[in-house]
Parts: structure tokens; sequence; C-alpha cells
């Protein structure tokens, strides 16, 4: 589940507009959460991050476990209705979740916000190469969890496979002209810093240029676990042409 890697994780829904909440019908739009006004869910944009519910994976450090079952609390067509009134006010909309490429109108939705005249980013693990085919024409920027590697993906996400729709994923964002940032939420139970280094280097001979890491946490207000040594975190600044590590 991409939000984990989300600076908002665990507060999508504490923000949001009162007057979008209320029964959802089953056919539209999971939109499960909205957080109205974001500086850290882009880098350098103030946004509006609009949770899907729905992700296939179950990956054990995930701070949202709420949003892994498909359900909606937003009507579409009100939210935008919100967002035109937001436009002048914000720089974008972002599409988070859950896995936010697991509702199926999402290309569509990012079609629409694009012609509100918002910028449009995306938080994906990658999970539906097809559906990131689909939006990626619209799309400005997108994050892109590379949870592990290869031959760890499965047990971390806890289904088959799991690494391939990411590595296809990852293929389609270098070769399309949209900006993009990797990223990896750790800790040394499951990615020693060594792999870690390991799999940066890897990424960036493949020709990624912004990486980023994002300390694991039990809960989002403590602090975390581990750390990065500052050897591992020069080598990182060195290996891309930006870097963040995010605490």
């Amino acid at each position: 589940m991409n939000a984990a890697s989300s600076p908002n994780r665990a507060r999508s829904e504490a923000a949001a507009p009162a007057p979008l909440l209320g029964p959802a019908r089953p056919e539209q739009a999971a939109i499960a959460g909205l957080v109205p006004f974001s500086s850290l869910d882009w880098p350098g944009q103030l946004s509006a991050v609009l949770f899907i519910g729905g992700c296939p994976w179950r990956c054990h450090y995930c701070h949202n476990p709420h949003l892994q079952t498909r359900h909606a609390r937003y009507d579409w067509e009100a939210v935008c209705d919100w967002l035109h009134s937001r436009r002048g006010l914000l720089d974008a909309v972002v599409f988070s979740g859950g896995e936010p490429l697991s509702e199926s109108q999402l290309p569509q939705m990012v079609a629409t916000v694009k012609a509100m005249g918002f910028k449009v980013g995306l938080h994906s693990a990658g999970i539906y190469p097809n559906r990131l085919a689909a939006a990626l024409p619209a799309l400005d920027w997108v994050g892109l969890d590379i949870k592990t590697r290869t031959e760890d993906y499965d047990q971390l996400t806890g289904r088959q496979r799991s690494h391939w729709p990411a590595a296809i994923s990852l293929e389609m964002l270098l070769d399309a002209n949209c900006e993009f940032e990797c990223r990896t939420t750790w800790h040394p139970s499951w990615l020693a810093e060594s792999a870690l280094l390991d799999l940066a280097r890897s990424l960036a001979e493949r020709g990624v240029r912004h990486y980023a890491v994002q300390n694991q946490r039990s809960t989002p207000d403590q602090p975390p676990e581990a750390w990065l040594s500052e050897t591992a975190q020069q080598s990182l600044h060195r290996w891309f042409e930006r870097f963040d590590y995010r605490q």
C-alpha cells in the first residue's frame, strides 16, 4: 500500500471538509479520505490529497489499514465542485491511497482534475501498470514506491509475483515525459542498510534521478526505531540528483 509513503498517511480524513461527507453510492469512485491542504505530499506544490479506498497488497508496515478495503465516503461530483472553488488557491491535486490505481475510474478522474487547471500527482506502488499507462499522459508527477529488493517483494506485500507490476511501472516512468521520484519505506528488520544501498544503486544506474527514503514508524506520532547511517546518506546524496531522507 503506497499510503505508507504518504506524509499524510494517518490523517487522511482528519481535515476533510464536512460538507463533502455523507453516504456514497456503491458504483461511484472510492474516495475514502481527503486532505484539503498539504505541502508535503508533492514537494514544492500546495495540494489537495484525495485518498482512494482499496489495495490488493497487505504490507505489514501499512499505516492506513482502513484504506485497504474499497469504500467511499465522498461524492465525486461534490468533490469536483469543491475543487472548482479551490482554483487559484491550490497548485495541484494528488491521488493517494490505499492504492489509487485500484480505482478503475482513476484515469478519467485525473483527466477531469487536469481540465480544471490543476497539476495532478499520483502516489502509487505500481500495482496496475495498464491503468498507470492510461493516466500517465495527464500526470505531472508520480511518487512510485519501490518497496524492497525483487526477491523480498512477495514476503513484504503478502502477494505472489508482486515485484512484476512495480518493475513494469518503473520502466514506463523512465520512458515517459513525467517527473517522478522513487521512494522506499525502510526498516532494517526487512531491508538491511547494505541491501537498501544495493537497491538504491541499481535504481540510480537505471536512470532514476530522484529518490527518497522514509523511516518506518510504529505509529505516525512515534519516533523512528532505526536511522540510516551518515555514511549511507552521503552515498545516496552522491548517486541521485536529489535525495530526500524523510525521518
